[in-house]
């Protein structure tokens, strides 16, 4: 348990002096608590003995009073320091794990579910603040207390009369000792299965217009009610341990009630032990039965704390794929110029190549256009030169730098990217659109990016216009507008490269060929990588790339490849066909 913890050390060194002054005043507490059951002898005793008067009733009376005070006041510091700092570790847990999730490489995300990402974010995180709040309270209580209320029962009566009211601790120990490592499992299983079940959600919410779209409703709420299902059972079998546990714990403490009455009684009847003495042992067996009972919450504190720590510890251990050298150049600015050197790269080494011996240059302000069936390759060149993974053969060139030799931030800030997701954040469209910025852009160059990007008059024509707050995911927007929201973004970036990444496969071939006119007279001076599966999409380009099983199978200007009369040559009579189909031309 206590080394599944261990990776909290740092926190611990970190709010030292908080634990330790909130720890101070609860063993404080503890021994001030030990006085009480003093005077309760010294009062009963002199009551006994017939020496009892109004003031010395008064000053025991007095001195309760006060001790009661003094635990109150030492109860607020340690709950401000302790429950204080358990919130503290708990806010820099979550900063931790959120940024050591933005460090990982792609692949980490492609093996990983969301659900169970959110699920350690959240249960698991908080199930160790508990552990560092009330379990370490009731741990450092219950033993400190367990320790001192057996030293004093002993000098109030003698050794022999202690150990035979309190033979069931050892046994108590025994138990929580053996219960510990099956709630620690017990609970493990259940974080998992939390984690399903959040996936699940996270899955079913993201696709709802899907789901209802395929009339699925039944379907996945049947999927979801199976995995809650699993999640209840778990819980209950979680339940039910502990529910026999804690009980259990109190019967065993109680018992000692029961040989306190019938040995003690026995002791005051024969003269051998004073009425006081019998009432202070009796008191300190009360303080005793809170930590007694406490050792099982303890446990399950801890074990739970530990299970949730395993899970989060194994995120931590996962390094980086991608990092970058210890020499690695920052860019301040590219100016463009990309090349591809003889570049092979496969997903996973038991997977097929996605791209076999790519070679191209692109210089500064020239335009380069990759087509391609679906499946291709096409966008495998955009993970490679973004370095969300690395290549297997082969090497890549900005400016004349090896990408490797560049750090990732400096290389990723320098390029302006529209994913072929077109995900949208659930803000405005202002916002989205400024997005690389950490303040407010300029009205002014919002417009102007919006109309580059074609969506400008859809926007002014919503109600809130640029205020408009989007949906999850942009859910409110069309395909198309999302598709030009997204480049309006990349464009607002005011990089000197520019990749488009499928991005105009949602819009109108007419708003497809303003938005390109547009780029071309307002971003001339910029390097463009344009991703398509659609010849009018990219005939213009100064270079075109046909992209077949990730291998370039043709390469030259749309005219060039016409008159080759091959792959290309082909898909692009088929599209001119199919457009005219569609308008219904003879």
């Amino acid at each position: 348990m206590f080394k599944s913890l261990k990776p909290l050390l740092k926190y611990f060194k970190k709010y030292k002096w908080g634990y330790i002054l909130g720890i101070f005043f609860l063993l404080f507490i503890d021994v001030v608590q030990l006085y009480i059951p003093q005077i309760l002898k010294y009062f009963a005793n002199d009551y006994q003995r017939g020496v009892l008067t109004m003031a010395s009733a008064t000053k025991y009376a007095i001195l309760t009073i006060v001790t009661g005070l003094m635990v109150a006041v030492a109860r607020y510091f340690w709950r401000n320091f302790i429950i204080g700092n358990s919130m503290r570790v708990d806010y820099d847990l979550r900063k931790d794990f959120f940024w050591k999730l933005t460090s990982l490489s792609q692949n980490f995300f492609n093996t990983h579910k969301t659900g169970d990402l959110m699920s350690l974010a959240t249960n698991d995180i908080n199930a160790v603040r508990m552990t560092l709040g009330q379990g370490i309270i009731m741990f450092i209580d219950s033993t400190f207390l367990l320790i001192l209320n057996l030293i004093m029962m002993i000098v109030t009566t003698n050794v022999l009369f202690a150990s035979k009211v309190l033979f069931t601790i050892p046994l108590i120990i025994l138990l929580v000792t053996r219960f510990g490592g099956v709630i620690h499992s017990y609970f493990k299983a259940v974080q998992a299965q939390y984690g399903k079940i959040t996936d699940r959600a996270q899955e079913n919410f993201s696709g709802i217009r899907i789901i209802k779209a395929f009339g699925q409703e039944e379907e996945n709420e049947k999927l979801f009610r199976e995995e809650n299902q699993k999640y209840y059972d778990k819980n209950i079998e979680l339940a039910k341990l502990q529910s026999f546990f804690n009980p259990f714990i109190q019967v065993l403490s109680n018992l000692s009630y029961l040989f306190l009455l019938f040995f003690g009684a026995k002791e005051v009847m024969a003269g051998t032990m004073l009425l006081g003495e019998f009432i202070a042992f009796n008191a300190y067996l009360g303080l005793m039965m809170w930590p007694a009972r406490a050792l099982g919450m303890v446990i399950v504190f801890m074990q739970k704390g530990a299970a949730s720590m395993d899970r989060l510890t194994n995120i931590f251990k996962t390094q980086p794929e991608i990092v970058d050298r210890a020499d690695a150049i920052e860019l301040d600015n590219i100016k463009g110029e990309i090349e591809f050197k003889n570049v092979s790269f496969k997903y996973a080494k038991d997977l097929p190549y996605a791209l076999k011996d790519i070679s191209f240059k692109i210089e500064p302000g020239k335009t380069l256009a990759i087509l391609g069936r679906t499946g291709s390759g096409k966008s495998s060149i955009v993970n490679v030169l973004l370095r969300l993974y690395d290549l297997d053969q082969g090497e890549i060139l900005v400016d004349g730098h090896n990408i490797k030799d560049l750090t990732l931030n400096s290389l990723r800030e320098n390029i302006s990217y529209v994913p072929q997701d077109d995900f949208l954040f659930s803000k405005t469209v202002k916002e989205n659109i400024e997005f690389h910025y950490e303040e407010e852009l300029d009205m002014a160059m919002i417009e102007k990016y919006a109309k580059i990007a074609g969506v400008y008059d859809d926007v002014i024509d919503f109600k809130d216009g640029f205020d408009t707050i989007l949906g999850e995911r942009g859910v409110t927007l069309s395909g198309g507008q999302k598709q030009r929201v997204s480049i309006a973004r990349a464009l607002a970036k005011e990089k000197n490269v520019l990749i488009m990444d499928d991005s105009l496969s949602a819009v109108d071939t007419q708003t497809e060929e303003k938005i390109l006119k547009n780029l071309s007279q307002d971003e001339g001076h910029v390097s463009k990588i344009i991703i398509s599966h659609r010849v009018s999409t990219i005939q213009n380009a100064d270079e075109i790339l046909f992209i077949e099983d990730g291998a370039i199978v043709e390469r030259g200007t749309h005219d060039e490849l016409v008159k080759l009369g091959g792959r290309y040559e082909k898909l692009y009579e088929d599209q001119l066909l199919e457009q005219k189909i569609n308008r219904g031309d003879e």
